[in-house]
């Protein structure tokens, strides 16, 4: 995620919402060859400057418009407002991007409130799959999910009895937001089972340390959770640990981290790479290509390194990996990560809702974008039940894998 006003999360499914008119004829002569011209009261130009052409034919919607103002039953309880709001909805659900989302003023409010403030959850991050479904991306180490066995990939099928068919991904987050000790239900459906299964959790307020530290051995695992603005500085205190226990190699476990800052990324890389080494692209339509590189002094571009990875490695996790991947030939240890590799911004419209936008996608040094694609290991293992939850001591086989393949590194 970028320090620019968007917001990069996490992953929202689509809600195809379609707005279809029916042509009809007013006459066999005049209903084909004349057009028709509809006026409607109370509202304005909506292009904001007088223009009347578009590529489609908008007079098609006006009509809809203005049978549903005629015919519909309940009409008189539904504001204009609401039918333009139901409107830009449908228009984004249109374009088939389950990250591009319309937030009304009022959802738009409480938006604004999630990813500035404090609230009770679960500690698990939600995405979206290739099937629109909404499943856990990474379930935080230490949190309510982690501990009730939630693993990456589950999907949430439903909400306290609410199914999530229909939801968008910020409803379901809402949702799954509440009062600090208050429990929700999630009804769970996981690869392998044969029906969904329940899982209450009761909400806590989510702290989680963003970068974990610990000796293995002659070798440094780091593990990072989550790249917030504190975790650049976690991560130099976690290497100043490595220099002081002599560590001849570095494990950096990126597994269940579901990213965050797209800056920290692209700083912790500059310890491991050289300065003005190419950590990733965004390219998009219509903003300026930008290119993200090393600015560090890439003190650690020769030490011994392997990352870890898992289907709950997202965004910029991805691009760390990616990049150290690309450029030094890390070896990436673990299973296919998630895939989120689009760049959102949060664009205001003039009545106070909002659009959250896919604006670009991030492209690594090789080329390879990750989006719906993710990394593939160059070591592919499978975890066990215990080390997928995030909370087992022992039974590591990724690590003790990790662990095995930097020792050839350090014996060179």
């Amino acid at each position: 995620m970028t320090k620019r006003k968007a917001a990069e999360t996490v992953i929202a499914v689509v809600v195809a919402i379609a707005l279809v008119g029916s042509g009809f004829w007013l006459g066999w002569a005049e209903g084909v060859q004349t057009p028709r011209h509809i006026m409607v009261s109370g509202l304005s130009d909506m292009t904001g400057n007088g223009s009347t052409t578009a590529p489609a034919n908008f007079g098609v919607f006006w009509e809809a418009w203005q049978d549903i103002n005629s015919l519909y039953l309940r009409n008189p309880s539904t504001t204009d407002q609401q039918k333009i709001n139901g409107a830009i909805n449908g228009l984004v659900g249109s374009l088939g991007d389950p990250y591009t989302e319309f937030f009304s003023p009022a959802d738009n409010t409480q938006f604004q409130q999630d990813i500035t403030g404090n609230f009770g959850g679960i500690g698990a991050e939600l995405g979206i799959d290739n099937q629109n479904q909404i499943v856990i991306v990474a379930p935080l180490a230490g949190t309510p999910a982690a501990n009730a066995g939630l693993k990456p990939q589950d999907a949430i099928f439903g909400i306290n009895g609410s199914s999530t068919d229909s939801m968008t991904l910020d409803q379901a987050v809402n949702l799954i937001r509440g009062p600090v000790g208050s429990p929700v239900t999630l009804t769970i459906m996981r690869a392998g089972w044969q029906k969904p299964q329940d899982f209450k959790i009761v909400r806590a307020t989510i702290s989680v340390p963003n970068v974990t530290f610990a000796m293995k051995g002659d070798v440094a695992v780091i593990t990072l959770n989550e790249f917030t603005q504190d975790s650049d500085f976690e991560f130099y205190q976690a290497l100043v640990k490595a220099v002081q226990h002599n560590a001849k190699g570095i494990v950096l476990d990126l597994r269940n981290d579901p990213g965050g800052y797209l800056q920290v990324a692209v700083d912790i890389a500059g310890y491991f790479l050289k300065p003005g080494t190419l950590i990733v692209k965004e390219v998009g339509r219509s903003v300026p290509e930008q290119d993200y590189t090393a600015s560090g002094d890439g003190s650690l571009s020769g030490f011994p390194l392997v990352v870890l990875i898992n289907g709950g490695s997202a965004s910029a996790s991805e691009i760390l990996a990616g990049a150290l991947h690309d450029d030094r030939g890390t070896p990436l240890i673990g299973t296919q990560s998630f895939g989120k590799g689009t760049v959102q911004q949060l664009q205001e419209l003039s009545n106070g809702a909002s659009i959250k936008i896919t604006i670009a996608h991030w492209v690594l040094p090789s080329g390879q974008m990750i989006n719906h694609k993710g990394l593939t290991p160059d070591y592919v293992v499978s975890s066990t039940p215990e080390t997928a939850t995030g909370t087992a001591t022992v039974a590591d086989p990724q690590l003790d894998k990790a662990l095995q393949v930097i020792q050839t590194q350090i014996g060179k």
